[in-house]
């Protein structure tokens, strides 16, 4: 980019009043994006100014992002989360597909304020998979195509920080769970979902194979372990699903695994990045 595109992007931004108002919160992610991507330029700044010129935008942006966060912070906390939900929905454009992340998830990380579980996170164990939080438009796809609803319960095995468990609750007046085996991502989690109200929302710090799945009617995984581990809470899901309906929903490299389960099946094509929503196929036939 030329000086000049700089110096006239930065005038254009600056001047436009309407990027502080809360429906705009797109246009200052794509902004503050834009504003990263200038660090090495800036570094080399000298008397121009960019640099300062740069810092006061970002700081009128994060302003902005971090007064519509308390926003909607207050809002949830009153009960008015089903209505974010459809907006939400109704303001994500594009196509849903990939694992990458957006503005949406940019928005979210300012409404929960999850803190950073730091060093006390333990070594993972074998076929157990890095955590990575679910994209959001993700997990509104999935709350959305699963029908989940306040006489459900969620049930997230392997829930990291929570995000998806905390946006069930906001989104839909489910019940969650999420089962995470980090006890550190579980007091994270337990913190945010305190600090929002969200009286609903349940964390237990334990093993996957061990957790108790009678009460969920919906089980979600983004591919959190591989393997036997696998294996093993599959074969509790099914033994679940022979009992009661129940909806597992995937994201990810296990999406094709669980594919290939006979108990369960679909009426949507099958596709890795993109969450995938499967239904029990019903009670054995002996």
């Amino acid at each position: 980019m030329t000086a000049n595109c700089l110096h006239d992007r930065l005038d254009a931004l600056a001047r436009d009043g309407t990027l502080e108002s809360a429906d705009r919160w797109r246009s200052r992610a794509e902004a503050l994006d834009w504003l990263d991507s200038l660090s090495p330029v800036l570094s080399w700044d000298g008397a121009g100014g960019v640099a300062d010129r740069a810092q006061a935008l970002r700081a009128r942006l994060e302003r902005a992002d971090a007064t519509l966060g308390r926003r909607l912070r207050a809002a949830i906390r009153a009960g008015h989360g089903p209505a974010l939900f459809r907006r939400w929905q109704q303001e994500s454009p594009g196509p849903i597909e990939g694992e990458h992340y957006d503005a949406l998830d940019e928005l979210l990380a300012g409404v929960l304020r999850l803190t950073d579980p730091g060093a006390a996170s333990r070594p993972l164990e074998p076929e157990m998979v890095f955590y990575q939080p679910t994209p959001a438009r993700h997990a509104l796809d999935m709350l959305a195509r699963s029908r989940l609803g306040p006489r459900d319960v969620l049930v997230d095995l392997g829930s990291g920080l929570g995000h998806v468990p905390m946006l069930a609750s906001i989104c839909t007046g489910a019940r969650a769970v999420g089962v995470e085996w980090q006890p550190s991502h579980v007091q994270v989690a337990r913190r945010a979902a305190r600090a929002l109200g969200l009286h609903d929302v349940e964390f237990r710090a334990q093993d996957a194979r061990d957790a108790d799945l009678s009460g969920g009617t919906v089980f979600f995984l983004y591919t959190p372990f591989v393997g036997s581990v696998l294996r093993t809470v599959l074969d509790a899901l099914r033994d679940e699903g022979t009992q009661r309906p129940i909806k597992v929903c995937t994201f990810g490299p296990c999406t094709r695994l669980v594919a290939d389960e006979t108990w369960l099946c679909t009426d949507e094509p099958v596709r890795a990045d993109r969450v995938a929503v499967f239904q029990a196929a019903g009670p054995r036939k002996d």
